[in-house]
C-alpha cells in the first residue's frame, strides 16, 4: 500500500474512533448542542431587546455570529481528546504501531468537521424556531456560508490541537482554550455591531478575525454589505491552517518522541 493510501486509511480509522467515543461520552456533545442553544436563547430573549441591531431583527443579526462562535469552539473536543491521549499514554501506543504518524492529528481534525455539521443542524433548528431566516439569500450563498463555516472550524481545530498537545491535563487544555478564544468573540461583532463600541475597542473589533467571519456570514445570509469580508475570511482560514497545522504537527512529533 502506498504511503498516501496508508495515510488516508489510518486517518479515516482514527476519525471513526474519535466519533465512536461520542455515544460513550455524551457529555462531549455539550459544546455542539446544549451550549450554543443556551447562547441563542439567552441573547435573543434576555439581551436582544436592549441591543440595537440596525435595520435587522436582532435574531437575524445574532445567528450568524453565534454560529461562528459555536463552530470555532467545536475544536475544544480536539484539545481535550489529544490532552487525554497524551496523559494516558495512548500516543506512545500509536507510535509503536505500523501506522501513519500524520493520521493522529488529521483524524482528529476531520472528525471535528462531522461534529460541526451536527452543530450546524442544531443551531439552524433553534435559530429557525427563534425567528431567524435567510433574507433574500440564494441557495449558492447559503451553501457558500456553510462551506466557509466548516473551513473555519477546521482551521480552529488545528489551533486547539496545538493547545491540547501543550497542555498537561484536559482541564488545563479547556482553561487555556477558553481564556484565549472566548474574549475574542466578545470583542467582535459576533453579538453587537462593532460601531456601537467605544473608540479603541471598536478598532480592535474591526481587526478581529471573528468580526470578519461573522460579517461575512451576515453578508451571505441576510444581505449586509459584503465589503471584503467573504474573501478575507477564506484568507484568514488559509493563514490559520498554514500557521497552526505545522506548529501542531511539530509539537506532536516532540510529544511522540518522548
Amino acid at each position: 500500500m502506498s504511503s498516501l493510501a496508508l495515510n488516508v486509511s489510518d486517518t479515516l480509522v482514527l476519525a471513526r474512533r474519535n466519533l465512536m467515543r461520542i455515544p460513550r461520552q455524551p457529555d462531549l456533545l455539550i459544546a455542539y448542542t446544549i451550549q450554543p442553544v443556551m447562547f441563542v436563547l439567552l441573547f435573543v430573549y434576555v439581551f436582544g431587546g436592549a441591543i440595537d441591531s440596525g435595520p435587522f431583527d436582532y435574531v437575524d443579526f445574532l445567528m450568524p455570529g453565534i454560529i461562528v462562535q459555536s463552530i470555532a469552539f467545536g475544536g475544544f473536543v480536539t484539545a481535550l481528546g489529544l490532552s487525554e491521549d497524551v496523559q494516558k499514554g495512548l500516543i506512545d501506543r500509536f507510535r509503536s504501531l505500523p501506522m501513519s504518524r500524520a493520521a493522529v492529528l488529521s483524524g482528529r481534525t476531520i472528525s471535528d468537521i462531522l461534529l460541526n455539521c451536527l452543530s450546524l443542524v442544531v443551531l439552524f433548528a433553534v435559530g429557525f424556531l427563534a425567528g431567524f431566516g435567510f433574507i433574500d439569500a440564494t441557495v449558492g450563498e447559503v451553501l457558500l456560508g456553510i462551506v466557509l463555516l466548516l473551513a473555519m472550524g477546521y482551521a480552529f481545530s488545528w489551533i486547539f490541537a496545538l493547545v491540547g498537545l501543550f497542555s498537561s491535563t484536559p482541564e488545563t487544555a479547556n482553561s487555556i482554550g477558553f481564556t484565549l478564544i472566548f474574549p475574542l468573540t466578545f470583542a467582535s461583532s459576533v453579538f453587537v455591531p462593532a460601531e456601537s463600541m467605544p473608540d479603541g475597542l471598536q478598532q480592535f473589533a474591526e481587526a478581529n478575525p471573528f468580526t470578519t467571519f461573522a460579517d461575512a456570514i451576515r453578508s451571505l445570509w441576510i444581505g449586509t454589505p459584503a465589503n471584503t469580508d467573504v474573501w478575507m475570511s477564506f484568507i484568514w482560514v488559509a493563514v490559520l491552517i498554514v500557521v497552526f497545522a505545522p506548529l501542531a504537527t511539530a509539537r506532536y512529533k516532540k510529544v511522540a518522541a518522548k
